[in-house]
């Protein structure tokens, strides 16, 4: 495996840790918030503007898409978002207080899961030469849409699942859709009018998230969307962008550890949704 390519894959370690960690300090501070709406983006919005300790955290979540930026130049897509993934043991960690014996077993598991799938991740790569290629225009806007409108539908979907999971799968999803873009921005050229939909996503993504924080968890919220934001742009790296895979031994490897890292997001995305009293000032 190329240094460029180790390089990426540590920026993508170091930005899921710190988006993850922004996670549990937005959910602590929309809880006193009016509740958000996706029906109304520009109320939620101004609420969430006035919020000193939601924005210091969202600024550090912004850092850590920089960094995201940043290992999306410099590795393919699919890898960048397995190790992406693993960030949510560190959410589940950090809800927890840094005791991992406190979390319910079934949070456990996850986090062990997730981590083992990194680890074989590493050692499906070792001697690989990974490479991905530029897609078909139309082709990339046909998975752009999906995105948006699996967003928006389950932004008013009346599911029998908690409301925490809802909104957080349409965030996931609207992030996925970023991803994607962020993806096409760092190829430069004509792709950068892509920047447009990518803000649009995050920015509505964002509010979805923040409105899940305000029904559940903040790792049942932020679980379920982490499911969706890495599932499909592994996906995308295989389908859309032609990412090659190892052969052999260190195929199997790699397939498998892409499936235990959703399968970890998967155990902590269950739609259970933890019940959040609203603190009061």
């Amino acid at each position: 495996m190329s240094t460029s390519i180790s390089l990426g894959l540590v920026l993508a370690l170091v930005s899921a840790i710190v988006v993850n960690w922004a996670y549990t300090r937005e959910h602590d501070a929309v809880l006193v918030l009016p509740p958000m709406s996706p029906r109304q983006p520009l109320r939620a919005a101004a609420a969430l503007a006035r919020s000193r300790g939601w924005l210091t955290a969202f600024g550090a979540e912004s850092a850590g898409w920089i960094v995201y930026l940043g290992a999306l130049r410099l590795a393919p897509l699919a890898l960048v978002q397995a190790v992406s993934a693993s960030g949510i043991a560190v959410l589940a960690i950090i809800g927890a207080r840094g005791h991992p014996m406190r979390l319910p077993r079934r949070e456990r598991l996850a986090v062990a899961v997730s981590v083992v799938g990194l680890g074989l991740l590493g050692l499906s790569l070792a001697g690989a030469h990974p490479t991905d290629s530029l897609p078909d225009g139309v082709h990339a806007a046909i998975w752009l849409g999906a995105c948006a409108g699996g967003g928006a539908a389950l932004s008013v979907a009346r599911l029998k699942i908690a409301p925490a999971a809802t909104l957080g799968l349409a965030a996931g999803v609207l992030f996925s859709g970023g991803d994607l873009s962020a993806k096409l921005v760092v190829y430069g050229g004509i792709w950068l009018v892509l920047a447009v939909p990518l803000v649009g996503f995050y920015a509505l993504g964002s509010i979805q998230l923040q409105g899940a924080f305000q029904h559940g968890a903040a790792v049942t919220a932020a679980g379920i969307a982490t499911l969706a934001t890495n599932a499909i742009p592994i996906a995308a790296g295989v389908v859309l962008f032609n990412e090659t895979m190892p052969g052999g031994a260190s195929r199997v490897l790699q397939i498998v550890s892409f499936g235990l890292v959703v399968a970890g997001a998967v155990l902590l995305s269950q739609p259970r949704a933890r019940h959040v009293t609203k603190k009061t000032n």
